[in-house]
């Protein structure tokens, strides 16, 4: 067997079989992979016991990441390091500490992060982003550090509206628990986040032990789709087995069932049949392909999305009193129409691609009520403008979720229009989530027990934009910066433009603010 046809198998658990197979045969190409592996472990192992690796030798190690810290402990104390490394240094999770310690004693001058668009490296990916780094020695201070990011040339680092500084302070406030950097284009983005960052509270604090969360959530990544992909099914592969469709996308063989695997692309925003799966062969690093819904389907209130794969309902791992949760996408990109992308799925079983927030165990009976609330703060766009200074990479991960600002429950009990605040929101999201009959138990739970409403594009539209109104008005986001904020979402401008000939969700959102009392 020829080792590109196990690298070019989808599931990692058909991979783990055929490698399994080289040993039996005594494959020399066994041999070779041994000694791989063997190697890569090896040199992990050296970097995390040697000891001059304490920082950034955890997790998964990247050469980059140790000589950054080699670098440091090369440094006299009173000297300086400069140095060209990917971004990633002042944003993923397994840099935080290295970089909060830089960031949050004074010792860092300056970080220009930029973006390749085949400008300065024309073999390296054009997505792919590095920045300068420039931080003292132990003893080595500076009176304020110089941020700058997505920098396409070296001369739009003297631009002022680009460039900003932040101090310890700030850091502490916007991202507390990790200290890494936030992603601020321009300087307003700066002014409008960090004084949002000033008055509300993030998802969870990590400072204080134990935790303080603002919602009474917890974060689930039920199955892994690498490591767990032995325990999922394909159609032919239940039909082979015995298993026969029974409706609700369940397959059934005597006693057993088989539930549906969802992943992220499968939803949108307050939209849990966005995209079937499919299988892209032709694609090992991402197998799965998106089948958009189209509205007809949408209008129909039987329609279900297919997935990709299957999973025994025994490996369910809700609890038995949640009838629905909230998911919400883990791939994301700033560059997208949207970042934050979160909805209300069935019971059933997710990937990793899409995490869920499960309630906590001493808040089963009253996820009901603050949930609605919760997705409704999620698919903000204010929020979406937050989140945008925070993701670096293509993963909204639970680090950056936790750091988010979220409004406080006693917000959504003051009142609106002489209804209570949460009461207009559950209404709006039920009228957004119940648009098929998988979602009968979340309508149940919101107290309506009337049909689905047929998906309407025009009402859905204004559902939105009066959630969106309300949201900035909530995060006390002025008239003008919501303009702003709506400004730096180009793709959905550009949808609009196409659709309407003008920037209709802007229209809408703006008008509805000037008709929102309070």
């Amino acid at each position: 067997m020829h080792q590109l046809d196990i690298a070019q198998t989808a599931r990692a658990a058909a991979r783990k079989k055929l490698i399994t197979k080289l040993q039996k045969k005594g494959d020399v190409l066994w041999d070779a992979y041994i000694n791989a592996k063997t190697c890569a472990e090896t040199a992990a192992k050296v970097a995390r016991t040697f000891g001059e690796y304490p920082l950034l030798s955890g997790g998964d190690v990247n050469l980059y990441a140790l000589f950054v810290e080699r670098a440091q402990r090369l440094a006299a104390p009173h000297g300086v390091i400069g140095l060209v490394t990917p971004s990633a240094i002042a944003s993923d999770l397994g840099t935080s500490a290295f970089f909060k310690s830089v960031a949050t004693t004074g010792r860092l001058k300056c970080l220009f992060d930029f973006e390749n668009k085949k400008v300065f490296f024309p073999d390296v990916d054009s997505r792919f982003k590095f920045c300068t780094l420039i931080f003292g020695g132990q003893e080595r201070h500076f009176t304020e550090s110089q941020y700058a990011f997505f920098l396409h040339a070296v001369k739009e680092r003297n631009a002022p509206e680009r460039v900003f500084t932040l101090n310890a302070e700030d850091f502490a406030v916007v991202n507390p628990n990790t200290g890494t950097v936030p992603i601020f284009r321009f300087s307003r983005d700066a002014e409008i986040t960090t004084r949002i960052y000033k008055k509300f509270p993030v998802l969870v604090d990590r400072r204080t032990e134990p935790p303080k969360s603002v919602w009474r959530v917890r974060y689930v990544r039920m199955f892994d789709m690498t490591n767990d992909s032995h325990l999922f099914k394909r159609q032919d592969e239940l039909d082979d087995e015995g298993f026969y469709p029974v409706g609700m996308n369940i397959w059934r063989r005597g006693s057993e069932e088989c539930v549906p695997l969802y992943v992220g692309r499968m939803i949108h925003q307050f939209d849990h049949r966005v995209a079937s799966v499919t299988m892209n062969e032709k694609n090992l690093h991402n197998p799965a392909l998106s089948v958009l819904t189209n509205i007809t389907d949408k209008k129909n209130v039987n329609f279900l999305p297919k997935p990709l794969y299957w999973v025994n309902a025994n490996n369910k791992r809700l609890p038995k009193d949640v009838t629905w949760v909230i998911g919400f996408r883990d791939v994301a990109r700033v560059t997208d129409a949207r970042t934050l992308i979160a909805s209300i799925i069935p019971r059933t079983v997710a990937g990793n691609t899409l995490p869920l927030l499960l309630p906590q165990l001493d808040a089963l009976k009253e996820y009901a009520t603050f949930a609605p609330l919760l997705l409704a703060n999620m698919n903000t766009f204010v929020m979406d403008f937050v989140v945008h200074q925070k993701v670096h990479s293509t993963n909204i991960n639970w680090y950056i979720l936790e750091q988010l600002p979220f409004l406080p429950p006693r917000t959504f009990e003051n009142g609106i229009g002489g209804q209570k605040i949460a009461d207009f929101i559950r209404e709006q999201v039920l009228h957004l989530t119940y648009t098929a009959v998988d979602m009968r138990p979340f309508a149940q739970d919101m107290e309506y027990d009337g049909e689905p409403f047929p998906w309407d594009e025009e009402d859905r539209r204004h559902r939105l934009a009066r959630l969106d109104a309300l949201f900035f008005h909530l995060y006390e986001v002025d008239k003008n910066e919501a303009n702003y904020i709506l400004e730096q979402f180009p793709n959905v401008r550009a949808q609009d433009e196409k659709a309407f000939g003008r920037y209709l969700t802007k229209d809408l959102i703006l008008a509805y603010m000037n008709a929102t009392a309070f």
